[in-house]
């Protein structure tokens, strides 16, 4: 009898554990969990209600901060990093959310939810699950600002491109070629007044968030995600001219928007941190303000989603502060060849992102007018060096209420994003991500690896090009002789590869540097620029 009512105990126990684990809610690892708690308060809810959370599970806990989304409604969001039950005690000077508990089941990410992407290898980056993620990203600084009809066509547009990162500011953008007043703002409005011109001039209120503002903007996030974008936020940008004076707010309000805005999106796993475009140009923030306000995202955000600052033409911030996760800059000299992007990783050891090296289109302004071969040809540069190389585009065909892709959104006029998909299609296709093999001495030839090249001739123009690679292949074990290749040319502007007949076997032909095919064999190229090639082992 003893045996058989402990036994019966324990099926009795066992059925309820399952019941439980049954009914308790489940998220998907790297997405979010969320708790919505009501309370109505006398006073300020952004200033007066102290809420957080710490989450743990048998090895690890995060701390996460709550905050108000108006409505009476606090919320605090986690983004559990690994499978199992999450643990949670709430912290408050709310009596009835302080110590308040529960428990849910973090289960296996579906197939096409890879998690957060994390730097890799130095230079490169990943997504949480293993998975490699090259960065092929645009610009649109100001598309959730815009018309709603205008928002659904720069979503479409994205997933057609195949980009997979999108530049984006946080704060409207007051700019000669970005006029459009948005409909929601960041902060609570105490006053409006406007001029003979009809100009609008705004009286804000700094201790209340506009939840519906933020609200908008999390669904926009969440829209990316669904076309694999990743968000890369700007934080501050100095394109105001005083219309709303966000680029001049106290540091005080400055700290307290980083706060609430990191406690809202923190848990998104496709965001970035950017901590400003151009940021020499706002003349209210001092290097000091930088590195305070760097310092509170990153302190605020558990997860640690990669962050950066992009500086104006050739201003480098400084980037070996651990803050920064990569190297955002706004200079065209790092692809005019295929190894100085390289020299750049070798003196930051970190991403060489390159968010702006001019743009497509045809405006009279220098950075606005490359053509779309140029555009691709600076694309393919950066990509060869082991860089990445976003695209941005800026043309005006009709009249001055033409929308720019580069800040409006909306759809692309232009050629290189077509090549740009082309190449993202190539290098997602390759083992691993490129490095220069020999960055002092070879200025063409680029690896993926054991046995597998890239070669790009860019504004050369050749009839042919004698087999040959380098012994050297970065810090990977030297090529021998005997090595048996095929080569692929590719067509960076048509789009097209096309199998050269044959096999290549490599030999010591000239020097110690360099192995031959041991027939002397030559690739008959295109007349014409912009070509390249794949060369990979046979095994």
């Amino acid at each position: 009898m003893k045996y058989h009512f402990n036994k019966s105990i324990l099926i009795i126990v066992v059925l309820l554990n399952s019941f439980f684990m049954t009914a308790q809610e489940k998220v998907e690892q790297w997405n979010r969990f969320e708790i919505s708690l009501k309370h109505k308060t006398k006073g300020n809810p952004f200033k007066d209600v102290k809420l957080s959370a710490k989450f743990f599970n048998s090895d690890t806990a995060y701390v996460v901060k709550g905050f108000y989304d108006g409505n009476n409604a606090f919320k605090i969001r986690f983004m559990p990093q690994t499978v199992g039950i999450w643990n949670y005690i709430i912290s408050s000077n709310i009596e009835k959310f302080n110590t308040k508990t529960g428990s849910f089941n973090c289960v296996k990410a579906s197939v096409d939810n890879h998690g957060m992407v994390k730097v890799s290898e130095t230079y490169h980056f990943k997504y949480a699950d293993g998975k490699n993620y090259y960065p092929f990203g645009t610009t649109a600084y100001a598309w959730t600002h815009m018309k709603e009809e205008l928002q659904e066509e720069t979503l479409k547009t994205l997933e057609k491109a195949d980009f997979n990162k999108v530049r984006m500011c946080v704060f409207p953008k007051n700019y000669d070629l970005v006029k459009e007043e948005p409909k929601i703002y960041p902060f609570k409005i105490k006053k409006v007044e406007t001029n003979a011109k009809g100009d609008k001039f705004f009286t804000w209120d700094f201790d209340e968030m506009n939840p519906e503002f933020f609200q908008h903007l999390e669904k926009r996030i969440d829209d990316l995600n669904k076309i694999n974008v990743q968000a890369d936020l700007i934080l501050f940008h100095p394109y105001d001219g005083g219309r709303w004076g966000f680029d001049s707010l106290p540091l005080e309000v400055n700290i307290k928007y980083l706060e609430y805005i990191t406690a809202r999106l923190s848990s998104f796993k496709n965001v970035w941190w950017s901590l400003a475009n151009e940021w020499n140009y706002v003349d209210a923030k001092t290097v000091s303000d930088w590195d305070a306000l760097t310092e509170v995202v990153v302190k605020n955000d558990p997860y640690r989603h990669l962050c950066s600052i992009h500086g104006a033409t050739s201003s480098y911030y400084d980037y070996f502060k651990p803050e920064y996760t990569h190297v955002s800059i706004q200079d065209e000299a790092p692809v005019l060849n295929s190894y100085s992007s390289a020299t750049l990783r070798n003196i930051f050891k970190k991403p060489i992102v390159l968010d702006e090296v001019g743009y497509e289109g045809n405006l009279e302004r220098r950075w606005g007018r490359l053509s779309p071969e140029k555009m691709t040809h600076l694309v393919w540069n950066g990509v060869i060096a082991g860089a990445y190389v976003t695209h941005g585009e800026v043309y005006r065909f009709h009249t001055k209420e033409d929308t720019f892709f580069w800040a409006d959104g909306g759809s692309l006029k232009g050629e290189s994003w077509k090549r740009i998909k082309f190449l993202k299609s190539i290098i997602e296709a390759a083992p691993e991500p490129l490095f220069m093999t020999d960055i002092s001495r070879d200025l063409k030839t680029a690896s993926s690896g054991k046995g597998f090249y890239f070669i790009y001739f860019g504004e050369e123009i050749s009839e042919s090009w004698a087999f040959n690679l380098p012994k050297k292949n970065g810090d990977l074990e030297k090529l021998k002789e005997n090595v048996k290749f095929k080569v692929e040319i590719i067509d960076t502007w048509d789009m097209t590869i096309t199998k050269v007949p044959g096999v290549f076997e490599t030999q010591k032909v000239k020097d110690n540097y360099r192995l031959y095919d041991k027939e002397l064999k030559e690739v008959r190229l295109p007349y014409k620029p912009y070509i390249a090639l794949r060369i990979t082992e046979i095994n």
